[in-house]
């Protein structure tokens, strides 16, 4: 128990409870604001700003080619607050023209592709400059994690959710669809405005460090394909059910099914998010390491078998929340909060702990291998069983890409332990 409380203490130690606190209304204002574009914009125009914008979400991780990536790992070995300011300016300078050539391609790159819906092209080419704000709202983020600012690292996360709220109600009121785009792409512009001078970096500052080398450039670019493909991991399902049993029906109900249980997953990123920096730069300290996984899993372990007793003893109940013909699918939700226990005990931890030794590349590989595998265990399990089958894919897959990032941590950790001594 000393353990447990130690970790705990720690954690609100870091400001923990800001970030868990910021992130759950940034969820709250977020819903509101989807609510709100529903209500004020016709259900087919908004459908073509939304098609747009999921395709320019999956693209935002690599923006800057995932140079923030690298700020938040490497910045966490450097010592001094001059070598930290100097490496958020080269990720700066480097991610604003990797980010402009970025958008460059997709504005390229959308006329030569025909899409189904009318006014596609001009929202893709509009919603791509987001791409450039997101990448600097970012690297803010990650500079105050480093500066171990975790109070204002959670101001970030609350204030650019209220600003993404006023300016849909506001935008979508007055202009429609097009306000409704124009709101998604000034929130992470304006919030990092009003964060960027808080960071107090000196921007003629221009030491030159020697880890801004490819090994530098490689981490970030693995580390945001890694995160794409995890992003693609929880689409692939619906459109794979939508494409197998060719029922709408299906996907609309899968998808909400699947809605509490993925929305826990914030959970973990909370945790991970606040002491990231800390468990990095104490990271060739093996005991240091081995009492945060210690911590960390009994943690998980305990909030994992509380969360599985609540949802197998009201399973109906929260379903019917939803609407009560999903009562009929208790099993497939059941599966699924089994499966998120793989991520909070394993995945979250040490996929982790693998970017914090610069193992991004190794993610990428799990990721990409649990992604073959959901397309080919799909193709079997979702004629057999419906939305139960995607759902016994998705559960294995969370707990094997876990139990895989464990090893691969092990393995690697202990050879850097070596090198090292």
């Amino acid at each position: 128990m000393n353990l447990l409380k130690t970790y705990i203490s720690n954690f609100l130690g870091r400001k923990g409870s800001y970030v868990f606190l910021a992130t759950v209304f940034a969820r709250l204002f977020s819903f509101i604001a989807s609510w709100l574009a529903l209500k004020l914009i016709s259900n087919n125009e908004l459908g073509v700003v939304l098609f747009a914008y999921n395709i320019i979400v999956f693209l935002i991780p690599i923006s800057g080619l995932g140079l923030h990536q690298s700020l938040i790992r490497y910045g966490a070995l450097l010592k001094e607050k001059e070598e930290k300011n100097s490496l958020f300016l080269y990720v700066f300078n480097k991610g604003i023209l990797a980010s402009i050539v970025l958008i460059a391609l997709i504005i390229i790159s959308s006329f030569f592709i025909t899409f189904k819906f009318e006014n596609t092209q001009l929202y893709v080419i509009i919603l791509s400059f987001i791409i450039l704000p997101s990448f600097i709202f970012e690297i803010i983020r990650a500079q105050f994690r480093l500066q171990h600012n975790n109070k204002s690292f959670a101001y970030t996360e609350l204030t650019h959710s209220i600003i993404i709220l006023f300016s849909v109600f506001l935008l979508s009121y007055f202009f429609k669809e097009t306000g409704y785009a124009i709101a998604l792409l000034i929130t992470p512009l304006l919030a990092s405005l009003l964060f960027i001078k808080k960071l107090n970096i000196d921007f003629k500052s221009k030491t030159k460090l020697s880890i801004t080398n490819f090994s530098f450039w490689r981490y970030g670019f693995f580390a945001s394909l890694s995160n794409v493909l995890t992003q693609l991991l929880f689409v692939i399902d619906i459109l794979l059910i939508g494409h197998l049993l060719e029922d709408t029906v299906m996907v609309t109900n899968y998808r909400y099914i699947s809605l509490i249980p993925f929305s826990l997953l914030f959970l973990p990123r909370v945790f991970i998010a606040t002491d990231f920096v800390t468990f990095t730069e104490n990271i060739y300290d093996k005991k240091y390491i081995v009492n945060y996984i210690k911590s960390y899993m009994l943690f998980f372990l305990i909030t994992s078998c509380i969360m599985l007793l609540f949802s197998y003893l009201f399973a109906a109940q929260i379903l019917t929340l939803l609407d009560p013909n999903f009562t009929q699918f208790v099993d497939t939700f059941l599966i699924l909060m089994i499966g998120i226990t793989g991520i909070y005990i394993f995945r979250g931890l040490f996929g982790n702990l693998l970017s914090s030794i610069g193992k991004a590349h190794i993610n990428y590989y799990i990721a990409s291998v649990a992604l073959l595998i959901n397309v080919c265990s799909n193709y079997y399990l979702i004629p057999k069983y419906g939305i139960k089958g995607a759902a016994i894919t998705s559960a294995i897959l969370m707990w094997f890409t876990g139990i895989i990032s464990l090893f691969w941590f092990w393995f690697l950790y202990k050879k850097l332990l070596i090198k090292k001594a």
